[in-house]
């Protein structure tokens, strides 16, 4: 679909959905696309969900956020969580990234040690999310000598309190790992495997996990919204995660975080949103929920609690698990300067890969509060 000035999308070869951007002759920066080449590749993102657009290592901080703020028009501009509660010790997102100080909606992610400079930084530490922090049950010293590796937590990019979930997350790679390094996926039920280059970041599309479903299924998502815990990151703290990081394992003790315990919460701020979101360009409906925060499923017309948590984490299980299947799921293998921009709003994604303390892998990742919820699907 090439435009006048020469802007075209590539199908990923081989892959269920996404695309590589190929920009036009009059800019390099996507954020300086003029605004017909910009409707085009809003479109292209509603209709691939991942767009790839390469060679951006050059990409500033004040451009990704500017680029990232443009494909919503309700949004203040703040990043997608209260970063107090994100940064908090008592969050299980403390340690998943570092605020670029200019342009705090911008965070840095990855893993290793880096020297004062980057981006006006003092020296500091990334650590990489690995399924040994997070997981009930975790590979064993075998399967780490095989290469194999797990998909850490499926997730949307959304606080799932008081703040509507992003849009749109842009993710820029600017050290990472060779592409020659493989890792191995094995999906404990199934035993079903895929290979991903080392620190890939999996997607899962909701369109499909939404034709997946059985008719049965698909009436039942129609009618359910979801509730979310309040601040739901600290009320999951200290559990683990089932193997393929789609939801938490309860356990007997509870290991969530007591709702008297947690800071000080309003009801009216806790999300409660369908289970089936619309596609604004497609008018598809996806299945878009984040597994491990869930607290409970409600039907949508009568009110009526569906599904406690325990009931409700196998439920939201068993409806996302064929989507994350090998052959549903891109798995980006990143080269230096790819920039990711996926709609955050018709994928879920995870983190995959295992790298000791000192490998490098530097990232930029940066999402915005939306001014709106998503639309339940009719």
């Amino acid at each position: 679909m090439p435009s006048t000035t020469g802007l075209q999308f590539s199908p990923l070869e081989g892959q269920p959905f996404g695309a590589t951007v190929h920009m036009p002759s009059y800019t390099k920066d996507p954020s300086q696309l003029n605004e017909a080449d910009f409707a085009e590749l809003k479109s292209a993102l509603l209709k691939y969900s991942v767009l790839v657009v390469p060679d951006q290592a050059d990409l500033s901080p004040e451009s990704q956020h500017a680029l990232t703020v443009k494909f919503d028009e309700t949004t203040g501009t703040a990043y997608g969580h209260d970063e107090k509660l994100f940064h908090s010790s008592k969050s299980i997102l403390a340690k998943d990234g570092k605020s670029v100080p200019r342009r705090p909606e911008v965070m840095m992610v990855g893993n290793g040690h880096f020297e004062a400079g980057h981006e006006g930084m003092k020296e500091f530490t990334l650590e990489h999310p690995t399924h040994f922090h997070f997981h009930k049950s975790i590979l064993g010293e075998k399967e780490i000598a095989n290469n194999q590796t797990r998909f850490y937590r499926w997730h949307i990019d959304a606080a799932l309190y008081e703040l509507a979930p992003p849009v749109v997350t842009t993710l820029l790679g600017l050290i990472v790992p060779s592409t020659n390094e493989k890792q191995t996926i094995v999906y404990e039920d199934t035993k079903e495997s895929k290979e991903v280059v080392k620190g890939a970041t999996a997607f899962a599309s909701g369109k499909i996990a939404f034709d997946l479903l059985s008719e049965e299924q698909k009436q039942f998502a129609l009618n359910t919204t979801v509730v979310y815990a309040p601040h739901p990151y600290m009320y999951i703290n200290n559990c683990k995660a089932t193997s393929d990081g789609l939801t938490i394992e309860s356990e007997t003790p509870p290991k969530e975080v007591p709702l008297n315990e947690l800071p000080a919460w309003e009801d009216s701020k806790i999300k409660r949103l369908p289970l089936v979101w619309t596609n604004p360009g497609t008018k598809n409906p996806h299945l878009q929920v984040h597994g491990c925060c869930v607290y409970q499923l409600v039907n949508t017309t009568t009110g009526e609690v569906i599904a406690e948590l325990e009931e409700a984490r196998k439920i939201v299980h068993g409806l996302m698990r064929p989507a994350i299947s090998p052959e549903h799921i891109y798995c980006h293998g990143w080269t230096k300067g790819d920039l990711c921009i996926f709609h955050n709003r018709g994928v879920i994604h995870s983190v995959t890969g295992e790298f000791a303390p000192h490998e490098k892998r530097l990232m930029h990742q940066c999402n915005v509060a939306s001014g709106e919820d998503p639309l339940l699907f009719k």
